[in-house]
């Protein structure tokens, strides 16, 4: 069944000239524009080959033709898709002769959304579609087209029926307390809950890998003036580019870089030399370094060898809360040798930045700060979202067992309601209009 009853129309390929562009219309317009723009319906399924011609009848192009109807398409609608030469009036004129004969500009991800809402996909197949065309490494790419054909939203859905049967046998319970049946005395709840738990677990772990995929690691370069920040930066994305001298403060602003570990991205900042300064230039650059640094999932410190010890007074507060890294550079001038050490609670990695020397051994932690394994096949690119839901389903059953040892079973049953819902969140099965208008809004205009 149909959620919708306005036809959208989108270019559904790049914006731009190129070979071949697409339009494509969707709803309940799409036979009537056919019969106007093409002479005819085409045949399901098939491409046909012909004159596009606009409302006054005046022919656009020549292209290709196909139709879907529904239920049998993308969105669930009657679908129409013009494929013609790539010219950018082309595509105007086709989207403009659509609009003209009664469709609607689509916004962004409305496609996607119509396919939601018309059963066609759920949330996590909806948002792997933008997932895959956002891909940057091929790992991203078969994580997310794993999540599309639906691995991530079998996983989920088991795991939500498995709570709303343990929530309904817990229930049972409740209604049943007059009578000589102590369902809770056997093992059985306990078992199961912790099967649940130990499930929620192990699709976290795999989400949480599939998010850092998607999203990558931010890492803050951070230390005093001429440490070799910049130097680091040149050395991971093997490029210059950072500009490098020997004068203090070169670097003013913060520096984005990206790069890839075993198809992980890092987002690489390099910030300004952390010090005290009354230049108004140089005040502005350290308060942008301290902000960066503060938004970082890893902070590097880095510190010359000659200073012997970093000073970590320079760094913002809260800090001590993150992923901490020292970079003992220059060793060069000290004779030292490239190593790995601890330094308190933190990893220690004695390098030469300028040489590229250690830089490997940088990546490698880098890698298993991650916890990425790259040759896992059971990684799904997952989202904030999907996180958030899946640590506080397991915070509900964790509760839950609480409350089961505790003979609570009222409460027991209300953190499984609530642990249910959470996962269900997940597929969209329980949604909210908000979250669905923020979902598709990040989608682009053709998808």
């Amino acid at each position: 069944m149909n959620h919708t009853e306005t036809t959208i129309c989108a270019l559904a390929s790049s914006v731009g000239k190129g070979g071949i562009g697409v339009v494509r219309v969707s709803g309940a317009l799409s036979r009537a524009i056919a019969e106007r723009m093409l002479g005819f319906v085409p045949k399901p399924r098939y491409a046909h080959y012909g004159s596009f011609f606009d409302q006054h009848k005046i022919e656009i192009d020549r292209g290709i033709a196909l139709f879907f109807p529904a239920p049998n398409s993308f969105t669930g609608e009657d679908v129409l898709e013009f494929q013609g030469h790539g010219g950018i009036s082309v595509m105007r004129a086709l989207l403009e002769s659509s609009i003209a004969l009664g469709a609607h500009a689509a916004a962004p991800g409305e496609f996607s959304k119509r396919a939601f809402l018309n059963g066609k996909m759920d949330l996590v197949q909806a948002e792997a579609v933008a997932d895959i065309i956002d891909a940057s490494s091929k790992q991203a790419s078969r994580s997310a087209l794993r999540s599309l054909s639906g691995v991530f939203s079998e996983q989920v859905n088991a795991l939500t029926r498995s709570i709303i049967e343990l929530r309904i046998f817990v229930e049972a319970t409740i209604d049943f307390s007059d009578e000589e049946i102590d369902f809770l005395q056997s093992n059985q709840v306990k078992a199961k809950a912790q099967a649940i738990k130990r499930e929620i677990e192990q699709i976290l772990h795999s989400a949480t890998q599939g998010a850092i995929l998607r999203e990558g690691l931010a890492i803050a370069i951070a230390g005093k003036p001429n440490a070799g920040k910049s130097s680091l930066l040149n050395a991971l994305t093997q490029r210059s580019s950072a500009i490098v001298t020997d004068i203090a403060g070169t670097t003013r602003d913060v520096l984005r870089e990206t790069i890839h570990i075993n198809g992980m991205p890092l987002n690489i900042m390099d910030t300004a030399g952390l010090h005290e300064s009354e230049d108004v230039v140089e005040k502005e650059g350290i308060k942008r370094a301290k902000e960066a640094i503060s938004s970082a999932d890893v902070v590097l410190l880095m510190y010359d060898a000659k200073d012997k010890k970093p000073d970590f007074s320079l760094l913002p507060e809260g800090v001590a809360y993150k992923q901490l890294v020292l970079i003992k550079n220059k060793i060069d001038l000290t004779g030292e040798s490239v190593a790995k050490s601890k330094a308190g609670d933190c990893v220690q990695l004695s390098m030469c930045a300028k040489a590229g020397q250690g830089v490997d051994l940088l990546r490698q932690e880098l890698a298993d700060i991650a916890g990425l394994d790259s040759a896992a096949e059971g990684v799904v690119l997952a989202r904030k979202r999907h996180i958030i839901a899946l640590e506080g389903s397991l915070d509900s059953i964790n509760n839950a067992l609480l409350q089961l040892e505790g003979g609570a079973i009222e409460l027991m049953a209300e953190d499984l309601r609530r642990g249910g819902q959470l996962m269900g969140s997940i597929t969209g099965e329980f949604s909210s209009d908000d979250l669905l208008g923020e979902i598709f809004s990040a989608f682009c205009i053709g998808k």
